[in-house]
This record gives structure tokens, sequence and C-alpha cells, in this order.
């Protein structure tokens, strides 16, 4: 194929090889993926908390610095996409299918069945479900997307550099990033946004099959999930085909305009002054407790240490692991924005929409609980099918529901098809057609070997072990890009 590099066909096999392996022997994959998986949380969860606090706090001093006159492109260039069209691609990109998933499922979860410290089903652990929900869907989330977003949104259209991960550390290595050294973190890059969107499209086809199970008694198997994901394979091919300005700014706001209005009808059918009573005071508790939960870790007590490392250091590994395929997407679609702008958007407007989302829909479930309603007891991409089940009009509601994650299911496809050509062509802006349709059905194929094998778990185990080697190229990234910014204190910043 044209204009395809080394790191194509290296990742490439790659993720052959490891499908390969997860398909003849996934009880060996599982096994081994785990006990990676778990010593890296359980020696290196410190350091998950410290630099993903850092990466916060860095975020927040680049808002408030002189450094945030700085455009991401050439002075006076103005933004490629609208307001609207921008905040609705970078959140379905970075979480949209997450939080249909899990809008439900982690507070009745973190309520009835794993309360971080209260015991299960109390009113402390009521209250505690939706804060460290927030917690982890929060501005903390958020950061670290911003911050692979910003870095390599700066080099590429302020220095004019290739959008690669590599690129953005030449300020600090020099040209040892021409070379296979540049190459390594590219792979790195390109495998967990493979892996990462693989467990996505598992995730969406179960709970598709889990909607239309729930509503017309069709068992739950991997046959119907194969139909599934063949069918939004090629909903999603035909977007990629279209190109960024139309496919999937398209189906962007059209997931915003479907969230909406399952949102805006959860909060009028639901306990809509409970659920904003409890919003609000959650919003109080989340900002108060932030400091300390950020670098909570409770050596003393075992059971706490050990919800730390299965809950908050899963997530700040999960979200770091994903990072590569968000961040090189928010940042393809945010030229022209100042980093004041550029990082105030990303941290606030989707923490705040995801809180709503959250409070709606997690509240909404845990009041079907207490009024009789099994939420808890239903799998995960059941819960939010059971909790539409105790609400007026919930067929109808339903129905959305699967709908929307059909179209965030075919919008994260879609975009990481855009990011996986743009990453394996030299970080060209217009990665070729032929090169996004072969990571569109690698991805898919992926999906559905693993699905059948049963090794999705596993390959979501390999995705968060990645998350460790990442992470330290991105301290290294945000190193690199203070030593660009401070070179440029003295040229015109706006």
């Amino acid at each position: 194929m044209k204009n395809v590099t080394i790191v194509f066909w290296i990742t490439l096999a790659i993720t052959v090889m490891l499908s390969i392996f997860g398909a003849i022997m996934p009880d060996s994959f599982e096994r081994i993926s785990a006990a990676v998986m778990g010593y890296i949380s359980n020696h290196f969860g410190w350091f998950y908390l410290l630099i993903v606090t850092l990466f916060v706090l860095f975020c927040l001093y680049l808002v408030f610095s002189p450094y945030g006159k700085i455009r991401l492109g050439k002075s006076g260039e103005k933004p490629e996409f609208s307001y609207s069209s921008w905040f609705a691609m970078l959140f379905s990109a970075g979480m949209g299918i997450g939080l249909v998933f899990y809008g439900v499922a982690s507070p009745v979860s973190h309520y009835i069945k794993t309360p971080p410290t209260a015991d299960p089903g109390t009113r402390e652990a009521l209250e505690d479900s939706l804060r460290v929900t927030f917690f982890h869907y929060g501005i903390h989330a958020w950061a670290i997307y911003a911050i692979i977003a910003l870095v390599l949104a700066y080099f590429m259209f302020r220095h004019e550099k290739p959008g690669l991960v590599s690129s953005s550390l030449e300020t600090l290595l020099g040209d040892a990033m021409k070379g296979p050294w540049g190459k390594a973190i590219d792979v790195i890059a390109v495998f967990a946004t493979i892996v990462g969107v693989a467990t996505t499209l598992g995730f969406g086809a179960t709970q598709i099959n889990g909607g239309i199970a729930y509503l017309f008694d069709i068992p739950i198997s991997f046959w119907i999930q194969l139909v599934i994901i063949l069918i939004v394979t090629v909903l999603f091919m035909i977007s990629t085909y279209t190109g960024l300005s139309k496919g999937i700014r398209y189906l962007s706001n059209a997931n915003m305009g479907l969230g909406a209005i399952l949102f805006v009808a959860t909060l009028i059918l639901g306990p809509t002054l409970y659920i904003l009573n409890t919003f609000t005071d959650t919003i109080g508790t989340y900002i108060q407790q932030l400091p300390s939960e950020s670098f909570r870790l409770s050596p003393n007590d075992e059971d706490e240490r050990q919800w730390v490392m299965d809950w908050t250091v899963f997530f700040w590994a999960w979200w770091i692991a994903w990072s590569p395929f968000v961040g090189i997407f928010i940042a393809r679609v945010s030229k022209g924005r100042s980093i004041r702008e550029f990082v105030s958007g990303v941290l606030i407007v989707p923490s705040v929409v995801g809180f709503l989302w959250f409070s709606a829909f997690g509240i909404t479930g845990i009041d079907a609980q207490n009024h009789g309603a099994d939420i808890a007891g239903l799998p995960d991409e059941q819960a939010l099918f059971g909790m539409f089940d105790q609400l007026p009009l919930g067929m109808i509601l339903s129905i959305l529901g699967i709908l929307l994650i059909s179209t965030f299911f075919i919008t994260s496809a879609d975009s990481a098809t855009f990011v996986l050509g743009m990453q394996t062509t030299n970080g060209s802006m217009s990665p070729p057609t032929t090169v996004k349709f072969t990571w569109g059905l690698a991805q898919s194929t992926i999906a559905a070997v693993l699905l059948y094998t049963g090794g999705l778990q596993a390959l979501q185990n390999a995705l968060i072990s990645a998350a460790l080697p990442f992470s330290f190229i991105m301290l290294l990234m945000v190193v690199s890009f203070f030593k660009a910014l401070k070179k440029d204190k003295d040229k015109n910043w706006s």
C-alpha cells in the first residue's frame, strides 16, 4: 500500500500474533495478562496516582499562565470546527460509549456491591457511589487526554511536525526520534489504539446484544454479536469513506442529539428533584475531597487499598492506554484554538456533561433499585435497559439507547481508523482510504475473534499493562512540550 511506514507492518504483525495466541490459548493468554496487570497495579499504583495528578496540575497551570495565549496553529489562524462540532467529536471519541455502558452500572455497583469505604446499600455508600464515579470519569481522565492532544496539536500545527507521538519528542531527544527508538514509540501508540478500540467494539457488541436480549427475549450469543459487528463495520466503513469533515462530524452531532434526548427524558421521567439535589451535593463533595482522593492509597487498610487498586488505578491505567487514540484525534480537530481555550474546553465541558449524565442515569438506577428492581443483579450491559424498564416509555427509551450505542460504536471505530491511518502513514492529515479500511477490518476481526474465544478480558489486561511504558512517554512529551514553549515565549503568541 502507498505511503505506509514500517510502523504499519510491525504493529499489524504484533496484533495478528497476539490475536492468534488469544484465539488458540485463551486461558493461558488471560492468566498471563492478568498476572502482569496485577503486578503492575500493586507495585506501580503510587506512580499512576502521582503522574495523573501531575497532569491535572500542569493543565491548570497552562490555563492561568501567559502560555495560555499561544494558538495551536499560525498566528491569527481560526478553528476548523465550530464549538458544538468540536465538543461533540472530542466527547464521542473520548468517552461516549463508556458513559452509555456504565452510566447506570457504575453508580449502582458502587452503591450495592463495591462501595469504597461504607457498608453496601447504606446512605454513605449512596453518597460515595456518585462521587467516586465523578472522580473516575472527571477532570483526571480528561487531563490525560488533554496532555497528549495538546502536545501533538502544538507540534503539528505550530511547528509543522508530523502527527506522530515520536515527533513530539524531537525537541527533547533530537534525531534519535527519527530512527528505531522513534519507530518503537509509535508502535506502542498504534498498538494501544488497536487494542483499545477492539475491546470497545467488543463491549459495544455485547451491550447492543444485551439490550436486544432484554427487550425481545433474544439470546445473548456470539453469532448475534458477530452480525452486529458486521453491520457496524459496513456502516463505519461508509463513514470512513466520506472523511473527517462529514462522516465523523455528522455522527458526533447525532450522538449528542440522541444523548440529549435520553438525558432529558430520564431527568423528567426519573426522580427529577432527587437527581438535581444529588448532583449539586456531589459536585460539592467531589471538589472538596478531590485533593485527598487524588493521592489516596490507604497503605494501612488492605481492603480499602485493594479497592483503590481495583478501581482508581485501573481507571488511570485505562485512560492512559486509551490516550494515544483519543489524544491524536482531539489534536487533529483542535487546530486554531488557543492553549487556554483548548485546555479549558477539554477539561471542563466533557467532565460536566459526564457528571450530569451519571447523576441522571445513576440516581434513577439507584432509585429503581431501592424500589424493588434488581438493577444490581443484571449484567453491566443490561443495567441501562433494566433502569429504562422502570420508567414510562421504557421500550421507546431502550430502543433509542440501542441506537445511541450503535452511533457511538460507529464513531469510535471511524475515529480510530482515521487515527491509525494517520499514525502509520508518517502523520498524514489525509491518510489513504485503503489504509483506513485495512485497520477497520483488522479491528473488527480482532473483536470478533476475541468475543468467540472469550479473550476480550485478556486483551483488556494487555491494554492496561501497556499503559505503564506509555506513561513514561507521556512524561517525556510534557518535558519536550514545555521546553518548546519556553523557546516560543518571545514570539507572537496570538
